[in-house]
């Protein structure tokens, strides 16, 4: 036994001297490109993309036409009576379909100017990504009122801003987050004028005929879901939404 205690206790002893005789390596490291700047290796750019997916949620209700979508169709249901129908799910379902086909031209430019040159090797990440964020700044430029910029540019203290290219991402996306519930709620309420007066009217009607005790909603529901599906009522909100988004 004392004997094979010795090999053991000799390993035990050198497992310093091999820990620091083994080579290490970086944590990050970096290549110096052309222009000055620096490309990080591609285990740190994986990294930051899969980091940049857990943005992605926040990107969809900040960055696109989703926001003033679903204000739109949760003001219609409103507006409608229908309670839960159709379900948050459906209008949700609907709303991330339109906000695709709203958003597919921006998403298809920024893929030709930034994420194909990447995948192609002839630019590094850093200018991909300045490329790809143009014509989703254009698109949010677009949409977003100059009163908003504005007023988070004052709030910010942003002096200096000469263009549009000096204006930050920090400062464009409430200012344009701002513009889309704003403009959410004034479809919306337009939307909801002409149901209001059918309410009214239903109201109306019974109240001189005495019929207090009987909800108008359950009369002017009807009236309601008819009107809408007479005038063709979802392929004018879908065509509303989608026009209202071209400059």
């Amino acid at each position: 036994m004392p004997g094979m205690l010795k090999p053991s206790l000799l390993v035990l002893l050198m497992l310093p001297l091999f820990a620091q005789a083994a080579p290490g390596f970086d944590a990050i490291t970096t290549t110096p490109t052309a222009d000055g700047g620096q490309t990080y290796t591609l285990s740190i750019q994986v990294l930051l993309f899969m980091t940049a997916l857990s943005l992605l949620p926040a990107a969809l209700l900040l960055m696109t036409s989703f926001t003033r979508i679903v204000i739109v169709l949760a003001i219609l249901r409103q507006a409608l009576g229908t309670q839960n129908t159709p379900s948050n799910q459906i209008l949700v379902g609907l709303a991330l379909f339109l906000t695709a086909f709203v958003m597919m031209p921006v998403l298809q430019e920024s893929y030709e100017v930034g994420v194909k040159p990447y995948i192609e090797e002839k630019m590094d990440l850093s200018e991909a990504l300045d490329n790809a964020t143009v014509p989703v700044r254009d698109f949010m430029f677009a949409q977003t009122r100059e009163s908003d910029l504005a007023l988070f540019a004052r709030i910010g203290r942003f002096e200096e801003l000469k263009s549009k290219a000096d204006v930050p991402l920090s400062m464009l996306l409430p200012a344009f987050a701002t513009s889309e519930l704003k403009t959410g709620f004034q479809i919306g309420f337009l939307i909801f004028i002409p149901f209001l007066i059918i309410d009214l009217v239903v109201a109306s009607v019974l109240m001189s005929m005495g019929m207090m005790m009987l909800s108008p909603l359950i009369i002017s529901l009807p009236f309601k879901i008819m009107l809408f599906v007479l005038i063709d009522g979802w392929s004018l909100v879908f065509g509303t939404l989608a026009s209202s988004f071209l400059v």
